[in-house]
């Protein structure tokens, strides 16, 4: 297990299987959900009609009103209209990029050696079939609005892996990803329900470092 991330190979992953993979020399990585049969469910900014995708924002797919240009997976794409979760075949959602699994009930001294959030969490994940269900009942009724830093594409996949999703008005992002961007602890510390029962510069102090664990 690396500082940066979990690199797998394909044969090591399963449904239900968080899988994420870098883009842009490693500056953000693009998240899904693996449910078997080489298609990853995962979440991405809508389209705006007429325009292009851009890749360097989006992993894969095209439109469900046009044909798919996926040599190996017809149904590469597919998504609801006004919908930004999409099934895509597991070579467009790495976009020839390398494939890392997302590491759960991670040990905290492994979870703070990290050099970045996203790539790990002190959380427990669900049962594999529970995952894959949240994942496909996702497909077909939306997550919402895409949003960087409150609703994105590891939003969605820690969300189909456990359930959990924090829902404020702070504007500061849930996931290792947006938690990395402003500092993880003050990031775990502004999301959190839990600030509400901070009594004080110590209860600051003890929330800051154990919601740190959770908050990648």
């Amino acid at each position: 297990m690396g500082l940066l991330s979990n690199r797998v190979e394909r044969s090591q992953i399963k449904p239900g299987d968080h899988i994420y993979s870098w883009r842009v020399l490693y500056t953000y990585s693009h998240h899904g959900i693996y449910v078997g049969g080489n298609k990853v469910v995962h979440f991405k900014p809508k389209e705006k009609t007429g325009s292009s995708m851009d890749n360097s924002l989006t992993s894969s797919g095209s439109s469900p009103r046009l044909p798919s240009t996926c040599p190996t997976f017809p149904d590469c794409g597919f998504k609801q209209i006004n919908s930004g979760v999409v099934l895509s075949c597991l070579d467009c959602f790495l976009n020839n990029g390398h494939l890392y699994c997302f590491g759960y009930e991670v040990a905290p001294s492994i979870f703070l050696s990290r050099l970045r959030g996203g790539t790990c969490t002190t959380a427990a994940s669900d049962a594999q079939a529970t995952v894959v269900h949240r994942a496909m009942y996702l497909l077909q009724n939306g997550f919402g609005n895409y949003d960087i830093f409150q609703n994105n594409c590891e939003d969605f996949a820690l969300y189909c892996k456990t359930g959990l999703l924090i829902l404020d008005e702070s504007g500061v992002g849930r996931s290792g990803q947006a938690s990395s961007l402003i500092g993880a602890p003050l990031a775990a510390l502004l999301s959190s329900p839990l600030k509400l029962l901070i009594p004080g510069p110590v209860g600051v102090a003890t929330v800051t470092a154990g919601m740190y664990c959770m908050s990648r």
